[in-house]
């Protein structure tokens, strides 16, 4: 996560609730002499900065001049924009949000009951003017006047007086010391109020010596433009270091491969087949297909699935992995077979046919373009996206699931699971959905408008204008039931093949496996029950709870792997509870819940 900036900086604008009782003691932020007069006479308002309720009870007071440039009177509690904006319209500024406007620091001293109540229907009894303070308010002040003295520092008329800019920075030491990690009133020392009061009676010895209002909005906007530049670069980084997090290999991880590789190559050749080899091509049994070189999350999907099945030996996995996985991956399922279920794991290097001269999709991963496009940053065509900086884009083991009758010539339906997905339940019924002649079955994703076909498709070219909708509904790859011999009728390979010639220039959608599905299956695709696949696990922290007690299929799409120690921890567990960390392959390589 970006480290926390000062949001009361961020909120100083967004900071002012115009308040009807006190309405008329404020004149609009006009920074013409009226502005200036009431500056300099220290003038008394709707103060956010300078106008506090201390610890003990009374109220401090500061220069009203920060009041005036972040408050202004209205009807409507709106924020200080109109005259501030009118005054210099060169400053590019955006006020924030009304919920980081929320944290204000401060509570001005006449503000309706109704902001600082939890329940804003109680009102007062007895007829004065009374209201609940908002929680913590010394350390709430503590940290306002800390911004105040702040802006005072680059003032122009404080600078040029020596002692006193001593003083201020001396005062703010020892305020910054006594607040310390403090996020609540009981966590300041005893000595917090004398130190505030002497900080404020410096500031208001500073509110005497400057008495331009200008030169303060100005300071103020141009530290709100620093805060903001900071905020920037820190999302920017953000997005960056998940990325980077998302598609680097822990250590366990890399361990494991090169344990159960050495282990595997120490066989005998009749120790390293898998049994039950004549039900393979048994179409009478469910079959899945799996493709991924990670080894443990391999392990979870096959482990879920058979143990929430109602008949685990009528179950068969086909598993392809890449040829440094090849040897690791058979190992893990010879030690660690699951129940009566029966195991294949081929090598997709040993698929000839599967080669650039039949597979357009193929020639163009291999493609130096194509690499220099989304992995060269410093090229001026490539693309900015750091999502597309994961090697698995470049992958065929991600592109194989739009070859499944040519890999299983034998069997007449399937179902394809990602390897971040855990099985919940049985899931066999869906090999009894009849699903009308279509070619997939898939949970609809059109809850959220932005799963709809404009998302994925570049609906500026006239070849996806013509063919395809872009309100269409999408839908989710992840946990698919294909039909392979509506597959085989209707030729679905071979449309998949024209539409990737088609995008050899990246003009109808950039890299993934989803976009080209959309266009693959249109109007070939069956929608599933929303119960049989839950998403979002991998970057959705608020995924419902009733959902997932009654998913058959949830699924960790997004950054946020529950391999990964940036997974999300509520819903580590669900994926976490197939692995037997006890066993030695797992302790060896220090690999943990």
């Amino acid at each position: 996560m970006a480290p926390r900036l000062p949001l009361l900086l961020l909120a100083l604008v967004a900071a002012a609730v115009a308040v009807p009782q006190a309405s008329a003691a404020v004149g609009s932020i006009d920074l013409g002499s009226e502005s200036r007069k009431n500056c300099h006479r220290g003038r008394r308002g709707n103060r956010v900065l300078s106008e506090v309720t201390a610890g003990d009870g009374t109220v401090s007071k500061g220069a009203g001049l920060i009041d005036q440039v972040t408050r202004r009177p209205g009807q409507d509690g709106g924020l200080a924009r109109g005259s501030m904006d009118r005054q210099d319209k060169d400053t590019g500024f955006r006020q924030q949000s009304s919920s980081e406007g929320s944290s204000l620091e401060i509570i001005p001293k006449q503000t309706s009951a109704k902001l600082l109540v939890e329940n804003p229907q109680k009102e007062n009894t007895d007829g004065k003017s009374k209201h609940m303070a908002l929680p913590d308010t010394r350390v709430r002040n503590i940290k306002d006047q800390l911004i105040k003295a702040k802006v005072y520092l680059g003032l122009g008329a404080i600078r040029a007086n020596p002692q006193y800019l001593r003083d201020l920075r001396q005062r703010i030491r020892e305020v910054q010391k006594v607040l310390g990690d403090a996020s609540k009133d009981s966590d300041l020392p005893k000595n917090a109020n004398e130190k505030v009061k002497a900080l404020e009676q410096t500031l208001i010895k500073g509110k005497q010596t400057q008495d331009d209002c200008s030169v303060v909005v100005k300071k103020l906007r141009a530290m709100l433009h620093s805060a903001e530049e900071q905020l920037h670069a820190q999302k920017k980084q953000t997005v960056f270091l998940t990325q980077l997090a998302a598609k680097t290999l822990p250590k366990g991880l890399h361990c494991l491969p090169l344990r159960l590789a050495n282990e595997y190559f120490s066989l005998e050749p009749g120790q390293q087949q898998f049994p039950n080899h004549e039900k393979l091509a048994n179409p009478k049994l469910y079959h899945y297909a799996l493709f991924s070189d990670n080894i443990l999350a391999t392990a979870v999907v096959v482990n879920s699935t058979v143990l929430n099945a109602k008949n685990p030996s009528h179950h068969v996995f086909h598993i392809v992995t890449d040829r440094l996985n090849y040897a690791p991956m058979r190992m893990w399922f010879l030690s660690n077979p699951p129940g009566k279920a029966t195991i294949e794991v081929q090598n997709i290097d040993e698929f000839t046919w599967l080669n650039d001269s039949y597979s357009p999709v193929l020639k163009q991963l291999g493609s130096q373009s194509m690499i220099d496009y989304y992995f060269r940053a410093q090229r001026a065509n490539s693309d900015s996206n750091l999502k597309y900086r994961n090697p698995k884009y470049l992958s065929m083991l991600n592109h194989l699931r739009f070859y499944l009758p040519e890999i299983y010539p034998k069997l007449d339906k399937m179902v394809f699971l990602d390897d971040d997905v855990v099985v919940k339940k049985d899931i066999t019924g869906l090999w009894s959905i009849d699903m009308k002649g279509k070619v997939n079955g898939a949970v609809e994703t059109c809850g959220e408008s932005f799963h709809r076909f404009d998302r994925y498709l570049n609906f500026s070219n006239p070849v996806i204008v013509k063919n395809f909708d872009p309100h269409a509904c999408g839908w989710a790859f992840g946990m698919n039931v294909f039909d392979l011999v509506e597959w085989r009728r209707q030729n679905i390979t071979k449309i998949y093949h024209s539409w990737q010639t088609l995008n050899e220039d990246r003009l109808l959608w950039k890299l993934g496996t989803l976009p080209p599905g959309l266009i693959t299956f249109w109007n070939k695709t069956f929608p599933l029950d929303r119960s049989w696949h839950v998403l979002g696990l991998g970057y959705n922290p608020h995924v419902s709870s009733r959902d997932l007690e009654h998913a058959a299929v949830i699924h960790y799409n997004g950054n946020m792997k529950p391999w990964l120690e940036i997974g999300l921890p509520k819903f580590r567990s669900y994926w976490s509870k197939y692995l037997d960390y006890d066993q030695p392959f797992l302790r060896e390589c220090n690999i943990n819940p």
